[in-house]
């Protein structure tokens, strides 16, 4: 891959790190042009990136993330790997993490029932739910949390499922605009590449 095929997503501010420097800087808009796009930002700007090729139907882009200045060398030489894409039914991806939350600070608990594929993961109230993409088949694992906010057990699957009667939905730490109902994280058909 020649320099040509790669360029560099700057986000919030963030500088060019010094191995990267020589490569082209992109906006988001133009993240559909290249061969290999590295952004330098949080998991939340990886998540943006990848939604925007989801809806562009051009997963054939490699992703690469930096968060720290040493990650930009591999950024750039490393290979890319397909891994399970994880989305909602809204068509936003996570990348690190996505959490099921009480709506707001009045209520202390989640009250609901929550699935991952046929396994029940919660029924009635908990403190809250993290769902994580994985590496590996089947895609994503999920856990209601206890009261220090820490995984009771882990359930891997495909989809994970929630139906409440009020969830905020954080997605790699950014919170929804409104409270839902219903909220599902699930394996697309065609996973990411995922430059390490």
């Amino acid at each position: 891959m020649t320099a040509a095929d790669v360029a560099v997503l700057l986000v919030g501010g963030r500088r060019m790190p010094r191995s990267l420097r020589g490569l082209a800087t992109i906006s988001e808009d133009a993240v559909t042009e290249s061969r290999r796009v590295i952004v330098v930002g949080s998991q939340a700007d990886v998540a943006a990136v990848l939604s925007r090729l989801l809806k562009a139907d051009r997963l054939d882009v490699e992703v690469a993330h930096v968060r720290w200045p040493w990650q930009a060398r591999r950024a750039r030489a490393g290979a890319a790997t397909r891994i399970p894409l994880i989305r909602d039914e809204t068509g936003k991806v996570i990348v690190g993490a996505a959490h099921w939350l009480p709506p707001d600070d009045s209520a202390a608990t989640l009250r609901g029932e929550a699935a991952v594929d046929d396994v029940v993961l919660f029924h009635g109230d908990v403190t809250a739910v993290r769902i994580e993409p994985t590496t590996t088949m089947p895609g994503l694992r999920a856990a209601a949390l206890s009261s220090r906010m820490r995984p009771k057990r882990w359930v891997a699957g495909r989809a994970a499922q929630l139906g409440t009667e009020g969830a905020l939905v954080v997605r790699d730490g950014v919170a929804g605009q409104r409270p839902v109902r219903r909220s599902t994280f699930y394996r697309h058909t065609e996973g990411w590449l995922s430059v390490r």
